[in-house]
C-alpha cells in the first residue's frame, strides 16, 4: 500500500511539474518564425571565389569560357555507338530491363569513350539515360573527360543515384506492439540525370565547353556498374519566376480547385536516393501522426539522415480535379540554429517555377506547418490524376559561402604549414622569427582572409537575424587573423590556437554542409480549404506528459521485440549498441527464423557480465561482437565450445583468412568465428608529398629518407605508440607487431609456452621501433586525423577504418589523400615483406547452450557472406559511410561499397595480415611491451635490458596460468 501511495504521489508531483512547464512554455517562450515561405533572397555578391584555392575549379573553368555561346540544340549519342573501351566486361544488350532499344552495359572498372560531332562550339550541359545494374548498393561513380582531359576537379567524380524504397508496403509490428523500421531495398529503374556537382556546391548542372568538330568524351568507372542508353549534350531550360507563371495561369484561364485536401504522410515516400532515408519514429509530442504515448510509431522521415546535398525523397499523390492548389509541409528544423535548411521541390520531374529551386526552412525547435509562399501562398497547377513530388537537399544560398570558406581553409592550412616549416610545432616564444620577411605573402593572406571570412559572417547574421555558434566560429577566426596581421611577431605563440581555429573552420564546413529537416506530412489542398493544425493543444500536451510519465514505469524500453517464432530457440547476447542489435534483429526476423524455424531471443548486454553469467549457468547460447581475447579466456575455463567438433567446420572456416582464426585457436581447437578484422595501411596526402617531391615509401629504408625530408620542413610521420584500448588487456603495439612479423619474428615459442620476445630478432626490432621516438623524435601521442587534415602529418600508418573517418570528417581534403600498402622489409632475395597484425571481434558459442546444432546453425548463418553483406549495407544505410563494416568474411568485404581502386589495395594488404595468438597469460605481452617501450622512451633505458626485464614477467605469468589451468 505504501508503495502504491509513493508511486501515486510521484505521478501527482510530476504531473504538476509538467503543467507548470507547459504553462510557462505557453506564456514565456515565443516561437521564432523566420520562415520566408520559400521566397528567394538576393545572393551575396562578395563570394567571387578565385585563385589557386578556388572551390573545385569549376568557377575558374566557367570564367575561362565566360564569353562562350550556349548553342540551343541537342546532340544525342547512343550508348552502343561507343568508339572504344578500355578493360573487360563491356556488353551491348537489347531491350535491357524493359528498355525500348539497345544499351551498353559498363562494369565497375575500365573506361568507355564516344565520338561527339559538334557543329557549334560552346557550353553544353550533359545528361545520361542510365540503369543502375545490380552491384554493391552504393551510388554509381564515374570520372568524365573530354579529349583525354578532365575539364575541372568536380568532373573527377560524378555520382548517379540508385533508387530505394520500403521492402514492405505496410509498417510491421513486433510482439510488444512497436512499429519496426522498414527495411530499405533497391528499386531500380531507368533514370535521366544531368552531370552535376556531387558535393552540392553548384546547384545547377555542370556546363562543359566543346570545340567545333569531333570531340571524344570518356566515362571512367570508379565504383559500381551501370547500363547506358544514351548521352545528350543539351541546354538546361531556364525556369521562370513565379510572377510570370502566375500571369500565365491567368492568361490560360486556370481556376483554383475547390474542396480538395490531400494529406501525404511523409513516411509513405515511394522512392529515395539513399537507403539511409528510412522512415523514423518521432516521440517529441502528440501532434505527430500517427501517435502513441508509449509505443514506437513510424511517423516521420528525414531528420539527421536527410542532410547531404543531392539526397532526395519522392512521394506519389492523386488529385480529383484539374486546377490550382496550395502546398504545405509539416516540418521540424531543430538542428541548425543560426542557419537554415534548403530544399528544392519538383513536381512530375520539373520545377514549377524558380522559387522552388531554393525553399528555405528556418530554425524552429517545434513542429510547424510551412505553406509554400508564406502569407501569399504559391499556386501550383495540377491536372486530375497521379503526380509525384520530390524534395531534394540543396545548399542554396549557403553554397557560395561554403566554397569561400573551403578556399580559406585550404589557404590558411597552407600558410600554417609554411609557418611550421620555419618555427616547428613547438616554436620558441621568445624568438622573433621575422615571419613577415621569410613568408612574403604572409600579411597579404592574413588581410585578405580576414575580409573574406568577416563578409561570410556578416552575411549570415543579416540573413538569419541572429548571431549563433555557427557565426561565432567565423568571428573568432577573424579576430585572430586581425591580431596576427597587426603583430606578426606574436604569431609563433599563437600558432596552436591558430591551428585549432582553422580546424574549427573545417568542422564548420562539415556542419554547414549538412541540411537536416524532418517531415511529418505534406498537404496538397484547394485555396478554399485549410491544412490541419500542426501544434498540439494544451490539453493534448498535458495528457502526453502524464502518459509518458506513467509509461516510464510500465514499459521496458530496453527490450527488443520479436516477430514470429520457431520450434526451437536460442538466446543471443550482443555487447555493442542498440542500433546494431536492431539491424541484427531485423535480419533474423526476415531471413534466419523463416529459413531455419529457429527463434532467436536477442538481448543487449554489457560485456562485463558475459563471463560471470556463463560460469553461473545464466549466460546465452551465443555471444556476438566480443573482443579477440575473450574466446581463449573462456576456453581455458571450459566456458566456450570447440567449434571444430562440428563436421562442416572446415567449410565455414574457409570463409576467413587464417589470420582471422589465429586468436581463437587453443589446444588444437577453435573457440570462435571472426566477425570483424581490421589491420593497418599507409595513409598519405597526395598534394603535400607531390609538393615536396616525394613518393609514398615502399620500404622502411624509404621511410627513413622521407622522415629526413619531412623533418626539415617541420612535418612528421605518424606511427601509433599508444594503444587504443584503455584497459589491462593491451594488445601488442601494431607497429612493433608489423616490424616483428616482417623480420620473421614471433610472439611465442615452445608451442606457445613462453614468450619469444627475448630472441635476437625481437630485440633488434624493439630497438628499431623505439628509435623512432628516441632518435627520430616521433610524437608519443598525436591526433592523427586532425593533423593529417592540416597537413602537419601528411603521412602515417593507421587502421584501415580511418578511411571511413577521413571520408566523412575531412571533406575539405577530399581527393587530396589516398591509402596504400604499408612499407615493407626487403628480404635477402630482394622481395619485400609487408606483414601486419590484425585486430578482430568474434562470435562465440557458450557451454550453456542446450541445442548446439541450433547455435551452430546461427553462427554459420551470421558469418555467411550474404548475411555479412546485408548487415554491412544496413549499418551503412543506418549510420552513413563512417559506419562501413570491416567484415572478416573475405567474399563479403569484396561486395561492400568500396571504390574499386581502394578495395584492390585493401585486398592486397589483407594477404599479408597475420593474427596474434592468444595464450594463457598472454594479456601480459601487450601490457609489458608497452611498459618496456615507455622505459626506453621516457627513462632513456637500454632497449635490450628493458625488454629482457619484462619478458621475465611475461614468462612468469604464462607459467602461472598454465599451472592454474592444469596445462602441460
Amino acid at each position: 500500500m505504501n508503495i502504491r501511495m509513493n508511486v501515486r504521489t510521484k505521478i501527482c508531483v510530476y504531473a504538476a511539474l509538467a503543467l507548470a512547464v507547459l504553462f510557462l512554455s505557453v506564456w514565456l517562450i515565443g516561437r521564432p518564425d523566420g520562415s520566408d515561405g520559400g521566397r528567394v533572397r538576393a545572393m551575396p555578391d562578395f563570394v567571387a571565389v578565385t585563385g589557386e584555392h578556388a572551390g573545385n575549379g569549376y568557377d575558374r573553368y566557367l570564367a575561362a569560357h565566360a564569353g562562350a555561346e550556349r548553342p540551343d540544340e541537342v546532340i544525342r549519342i547512343e550508348g552502343e555507338d561507343f568508339a572504344e573501351t578500355d578493360g573487360d566486361g563491356f556488353e551491348i544488350a537489347d531491350r535491357y530491363e524493359g528498355l525500348d532499344g539497345t544499351a551498353v552495359l559498363t562494369p565497375e572498372t575500365g573506361s568507355i569513350s564516344w565520338d561527339v560531332p559538334v557543329s557549334r562550339p560552346g557550353l553544353y550541359n550533359i545528361r545520361i539515360h542510365y540503369y543502375p545494374v545490380p552491384g554493391k548498393s552504393s551510388a554509381i561513380e564515374r570520372s568524365f573527360s573530354i579529349n583525354g582531359e578532365i575539364p575541372f576537379k568536380g568532373a573527377e567524380m560524378l555520382l548517379f543515384d540508385r533508387t530505394w524504397g520500403n521492402r514492405h508496403d505496410a509498417i510491421r509490428r513486433d510482439d510488444r506492439g512497436n512499429d519496426l523500421r522498414p527495411t530499405q531495398v533497391e528499386k531500380p529503374a531507368w533514370r535521366l540525370a544531368s552531370f552535376t556537382d556531387s558535393e552540392g556546391d553548384v546547384d545547377e548542372p555542370y556546363a562543359f565547353y566543346f570545340e567545333k568538330g569531333v570531340q571524344r568524351i570518356t566515362l571512367t568507372a570508379l565504383r559500381e556498374p551501370m547500363a547506358i542508353d544514351y548521352i545528350e549534350l543539351y541546354q538546361e531550360p531556364e525556369v521562370k519566376p513565379y510572377e510570370e507563371v502566375r500571369r500565365a495561369y491567368e492568361a490560360e484561364g486556370l481556376k483554383p480547385s475547390s474542396g480538395q485536401l490531400v494529406i501525404l504522410q511523409a513516411e509513405d515516400a515511394v522512392l529515395k536516393s539513399s537507403p539511409t532515408l528510412y522512415p523514423l519514429s518521432d516521440r517529441s509530442g502528440p501532434s505527430v501522426e500517427p501517435y502513441h504515448v508509449s509505443k514506437i510509431r513510424i511517423n516521420a522521415i528525414g531528420g539527421l539522415n536527410w542532410k547531404l546535398p543531392g539526397q532526395w525523397i519522392e512521394w506519389e499523390f492523386e488529385v480529383e480535379e484539374d486546377g490550382l492548389y496550395h502546398i504545405a509541409l509539416k516540418r521540424k528544423q531543430d538542428q541548425l540554429r543560426g542557419l537554415f535548411a534548403t530544399r528544392s521541390i519538383m513536381i512530375d520531374g520539373k520545377y514549377p517555377f524558380r522559387e522552388m529551386k531554393r525553399v528555405r526552412f528556418d530554425f524552429d525547435m517545434n513542429w510547424k506547418t510551412d505553406v509554400l509562399g508564406g502569407e501569399e501562398p504559391y499556386l501550383f497547377h495540377l491536372t486530375k490524376g497521379k503526380h509525384r513530388i520530390r524534395m531534394q537537399v540543396t545548399l542554396g544560398e549557403i553554397a557560395p559561402l561554403i566554397r569561400t570558406i573551403e578556399s580559406s581553409v585550404l589557404e590558411l592550412n597552407e600558410l600554417y604549414r609554411k609557418i611550421v616549416m620555419i618555427t616547428s610545432n613547438t616554436p620558441d616564444p621568445y624568438r622573433d622569427y621575422q615571419l613577415e620577411k621569410r613568408i612574403p605573402d604572409l600579411l597579404d593572406v592574413l588581410g585578405r582572409q580576414t575580409g573574406v571570412i568577416r563578409s561570410v559572417a556578416d552575411y549570415l547574421e543579416q540573413t538569419t537575424g541572429e548571431r549563433s555558434d555557427k557565426v561565432a566560429v567565423l568571428h573568432t577566426m577573424v579576430r585572430q587573423l586581425e591580431e596576427m596581421a597587426k603583430r606578426p611577431e606574436t604569431i609563433p605563440r599563437r600558432l596552436n590556437n591558430f591551428k585549432i581555429n582553422v580546424g574549427a573552420l573545417g568542422t564548420w564546413l562539415l556542419t554547414v554542409r549538412e541540411q537536416p529537416l524532418t517531415l511529418d506530412y505534406l498537404v496538397i489542398y484547394s485555396p478554399d480549404r485549410k491544412p490541419p493544425r500542426s501544434e498540439a493543444t494544451l490539453w493534448e500536451r498535458i495528457r502526453h506528459e502524464i502518459g509518458s510519465l506513467i509509461a516510464s514505469y510500465t514499459e521496458d524500453y530496453d527490450s527488443i521485440g520479436n516477430i514470429g517464432g520457431g520450434d526451437r530457440s536460442i538466446t543471443v547476447w550482443v555487447t555493442t549498441g542498440r542500433d546494431q542489435a536492431q539491424v541484427l534483429k531485423g535480419l533474423i526476423d526476415d531471413h534466419f527464423t523463416p529459413e531455419t524455424n529457429i527463434a532467436v531471443k536477442l538481448r543487449l548486454v554489457q560485456p562485463g557480465i558475459l563471463l560471470p553469467a556463463t560460469l553461473a549457468g545464466e549466460g546465452p547460447d551465443v555471444a556476438l561482437q566480443v573482443g579477440e581475447e575473450v574466446p581463449v579466456n573462456y576456453a581455458m575455463r571450459s566456458a566456450a565450445i570447440d567449434l571444430t567438433e562440428f563436421p562442416d567446420f572446415a567449410d565455414v572456416a574457409a570463409r576467413f583468412r587464417d589470420s582471422a582464426l589465429t586468436p581463437y585457436r587453443y589446444n588444437g581447437g577453435v573457440y570462435a568465428l571472426p566477425e570483424q578484422q581490421t589491420f593497418p595501411v599507409l595513409f598519405y596526402r597526395k598534394d603535400i608529398l607531390e609538393e615536396l617531391g616525394l613518393e609514398p615509401p615502399d620500404t622502411w629504408e624509404d621511410v627513413y629518407y622521407l622522415i629526413s625530408v619531412l623533418q626539415k620542413k617541420n612535418m612528421e610521420f605518424y606511427l601509433p605508440l599508444e594503444n587504443t584500448l584503455n584497459n589491462a588487456n593491451l594488445v601488442p603495439n601494431a607497429t612493433f607487431a608489423m616490424l616483428l612479423y616482417q623480420n620473421g619474428g614471433e610472439f611465442y615459442t615452445d608451442d606457445y609456452r613462453r614468450s619469444a620476445l627475448d630472441s635476437e630478432t625481437s630485440m633488434d626490432v624493439f630497438k628499431r621501433w623505439t628509435q623512432f621516438y628516441t632518435s627520430y623524435k616521433f610524437p608519443l601521442t598525436a591526433d592523427f586525423p586532425n593533423r593529417f587534415r592540416t597537413g602537419e602529418m601528411p603521412i602515417g600508418i593507421a587502421d584501415y577504418t580511418m578511411y571511413n573517418m577521413l571520408s566523412v570528417f575531412a571533406p575539405e581534403i577530399k581527393g587530396l589523400w589516398e591509402f596504400t600498402l604499408v612499407p615493407g622489409t626487403v628480404r635477402e632475395d630482394g622481395t619485400v615483406r609487408r606483414d601486419v597484425a590484425s585486430t578482430t571481434t568474434a562470435a562465440v558459442m557458450l557451454r550453456n547452450t542446450k541445442d548446439k546444432e541450433a547455435a551452430w546453425t546461427f553462427l554459420k548463418w551470421w558469418t555467411d557472406k550474404d548475411t555479412q553483406i546485408l548487415y554491412g549495407r544496413e549499418m551503412e544505410a543506418l549510420m552513413g559511410e563512417a559506419a562501413r563494416y570491416p567484415t572478416a568474411n573475405v567474399e563479403a568485404l569484396a561486395e561492400l561499397p568500396w571504390p574499386v581502386k581502394d578495395y584492390e589495395k585493401l585486398e592486397e594488404q589483407w594477404k599479408w595480415v597475420r593474427g596474434i595468438p592468444q595464450v594463457p597469460g598472454g594479456y601480459f605481452t601487450g601490457r609489458h611491451l608497452d611498459n618496456a617501450s615507455r622505459r626506453v622512451v621516457n627513462a632513456n633505458e637500454n632497449p635490450r635490458e628493458a625488454l629482457s626485464d619484462y619478458v621475465l614477467y611475461i614468462n612468469e605469468e604464462i607459467a602461472l596460468k598454465r599451472r592454474e589451468f592444469n596445462l602441460p
